[in-house]
């Protein structure tokens, strides 16, 4: 049990098949793996009290437990990693449950303290996620980035992959990149919930945005938001990878 008195799990998703880096959570440059780097940063966090990878591919399961992790199997035909995790989830003795992306090495173990610091202060919402201010030098209307904007308790009343707010002012131009937020894709869910989540049909804007934290607004749920600094680079690509490496390196 940690400081916030939420029992909580960090499950880490993983798959061997990617379209655009396949097998990457068992590149080895480093002389790790990179899903030993994300299982190590995770384990760092003060109020994760057990941290698994759940995998459909056995040499992502016998690579965790060679470094000593722990890794459970799950189906292979989970349309999401949040299906994914919440397959696991039946089994745990826990009040959260942490989803945690497999290709973000470099994650703040702070930001995930802060994400069930976020959980126990707010003990109506089911749900809660992270976002920072777009850096300087991003370009918030990459519909690659996602954003999020909030009601006034921190609450999230969308995310989408559109400029959202539009600035009409700018002529659609974002003036200053830090007025909006980059929706960080780390989730915290009360584990009843998130079981409930698994069950109920992909919904209508989260079928045209391709966002599945659009299921659980559009069902009616809160999602609670923490604001941190800034977001980890995650690796979505080999030469997303191969600049992490060389930051380890250096």
């Amino acid at each position: 049990m940690n400081a916030s008195g939420l029992n909580t799990i960090a499950l880490i998703p993983a798959r061997f098949a990617s379209t655009r880096f396949p097998g990457k959570p068992l590149a080895h440059d480093t002389g790790k793996y990179l899903i030993q780097h994300v299982y190590e940063q995770v384990s760092r966090a003060d109020a994760v009290s057990e941290v698994i990878v759940a995998t459909d591919d056995d040499r992502i399961f016998q690579a965790v437990h060679s470094f000593g992790g722990r890794a459970e199997m799950t189906r292979a035909d989970h349309p999401s990693g949040t299906d994914r995790v919440a397959e696991i989830a039946q089994h745990l003795d826990a009040d959260i449950i942490v989803n945690v992306q497999g290709d973000e090495p470099e994650l703040e173990p702070a930001h995930i303290d802060r994400l069930i610091a976020l959980m126990a202060d707010n003990p109506d919402a089911p749900v809660g996620t992270l976002a920072c201010p777009f850096p300087p030098d991003a370009d918030p209307t990459d519909p690659n980035a996602n954003k999020v904007v909030l009601d006034a308790r921190g609450r999230a009343m969308y995310f989408s992959r559109s400029l959202i707010p539009y600035p009409r002012d700018c002529n659609g131009q974002p003036d200053d990149p830090a007025r909006w937020l980059l929706h960080i894709g780390i989730y915290a869910y009360r584990r009843a919930f998130l079981l409930e989540l698994a069950k109920l049909p992909p919904t209508p804007l989260e079928q045209r945005e391709q966002l599945e934290q659009l299921r659980v607004l559009e069902h009616g749920h809160t999602i609670a938001v923490a604001v941190v600094d800034r977001a980890a680079v995650g690796i979505d690509t080999p030469e997303d990878y191969a600049a992490f490496v060389r930051r380890q390196a250096g």
